[in-house]
């Protein structure tokens, strides 16, 4: 009996160490699973090409390792991940002589690589922008030089369905050799996918409507909410702060950040405040984003190569932290990792993406030395998978 109670009690530590030996296996093959993947939309000089360029992206490194292309794609300028994180949208043919494309591919999240599905007309020229809805039913794309909004629906495998809806403006601008027009340049929703605003470079407007899932043509204009901007400022990308009722504003042609207060599809004027590092003749702003945590904006200027940090304050208010050199030129589009460490720049005319390191406390980014060379990047996407 002595023996076997011995036998018992020296049994009971080999119990827990098996244990967690089981359960550092499982944790190291879960992480092992998991994935962080980044999705690239480049120009491919109008020609097709494999145009997207899948990766998977180490969390403590930022490290990135291909992962997979796509086919025989023209010029797909930007991209969206859909919400449960199962398909990639794409507006293609941008830039081309024909009406643009919207393609849709299914994603391997073990791999990050994509797979064909189908693809609709864009029912217009020149598609630069698309998102989609929170219920993963609907997707919408900007036709920049059709001056036009299109909104899709889609089925449970991915695919698209024909145009639902298209919208077009009418309107011009001050500067009558680029806003001799509408040109939308992106189509944003909402923090609740309620309302989508549409910033028209063209016109110094930032469209609102209403969405509704349940019509047939889900989109309704309320002219009242329709924001003028000012002349000449030419708004391009919108974000949504994630946890307060704030937007903010990119102006490509003033390298301006307008702050907006938000509340049941009005956007009500707080602050405008240069993005750029020196004031010039001519600006090229682009892209605007914040951090995970709303402490943050981060906002892309093509003619300097910089990105531009901001604080945010509680009360929705910005003020400018420093500048950071994009180590290449015309930071077209940019992207922040899902946990926030790292800012990813896609450098459209020096062809690599550049991973910045992120000081998650004061904002301010340095270069972490990971370069990745690829043919005019125009687009950059993120989704994590596991971590």
């Amino acid at each position: 009996m002595g023996n076997t109670a011995a036998w018992q009690q020296s049994k009971k530590p080999m119990r827990y160490i098996t244990v967690l030996i089981l359960w550092v296996t499982g944790l190291a093959n879960s992480n092992a699973q998991a994935k962080i993947c980044l999705f690239t939309g480049t120009y491919t000089d109008g020609k097709p090409g494999k145009g997207i360029y899948a990766y998977s992206m180490q969390p403590e490194t930022g490290v990135l390792t291909l992962a997979g292309t796509g086919e025989d794609i023209t010029n797909p300028s930007f991209l969206a991940v859909s919400p449960n994180g199962q398909y990639l949208y794409a507006c293609t043919d941008t830039k081309t002589l024909v009406p643009g494309n919207i393609r849709s591919f299914a994603i391997d999240t073990t791999t990050c690589a994509i797979r064909y599905i189908n693809q609709q007309s864009s029912m217009g020229a020149n598609p630069v922008y698309i998102t989609v809805h929170k219920s993963n039913h609907f997707v919408m794309a900007a036709n920049y030089t059709a001056g036009s909004a299109v909104v899709f629906g889609t089925n449970a495998d991915g695919s698209i369905n024909p145009a639902l809806q298209t919208i077009s403006f009418t309107g011009s601008s001050i500067n009558k050799e680029r806003q001799e027009k509408p040109h939308i340049h992106s189509v944003v929703f909402s923090p609740a996918n309620d309302w989508v605003f549409m910033p028209d470079l063209g016109a110094d407007k930032i469209h609102a409507f209403q969405f509704n899932p349940a019509n047939a043509a889900p989109l309704t204009e309320t002219d009242s909410l329709t924001v003028g901007t000012v002349p000449g400022s030419g708004p391009r990308h919108l974000v949504f702060h994630p946890q307060k009722n704030y937007a903010y504003c990119i102006e490509e042609m003033s390298g301006m950040v307008t702050a907006y207060a938000y509340k049941a599809g009005k956007l009500s004027l707080l602050q405008r405040i240069p993005s750029c590092r020196q004031k010039a003749e001519a600006h090229s702003s682009a892209d605007i984003h914040l951090s995970p945590d709303g402490l943050f904006l981060y906002a892309s200027n093509r003619i300097e190569n910089t990105i531009s940090i901001f604080s945010v304050a509680a009360n929705g208010y910005i003020r400018l932290v420093g500048h950071q050199s994009t180590e290449g030129d015309v930071p077209r589009n940019f992207t922040l990792d899902p946990r926030g460490h790292f800012l990813l720049v896609a450098n459209q005319g020096s062809n690599n993406i550049v991973v910045l390191k992120r000081n998650k406390k004061t904002g301010l980014l340095r270069d972490t030395g990971i370069c990745v060379s690829v043919a005019s990047p125009s687009c950059l996407q993120m989704r994590n998978y596991g971590y």
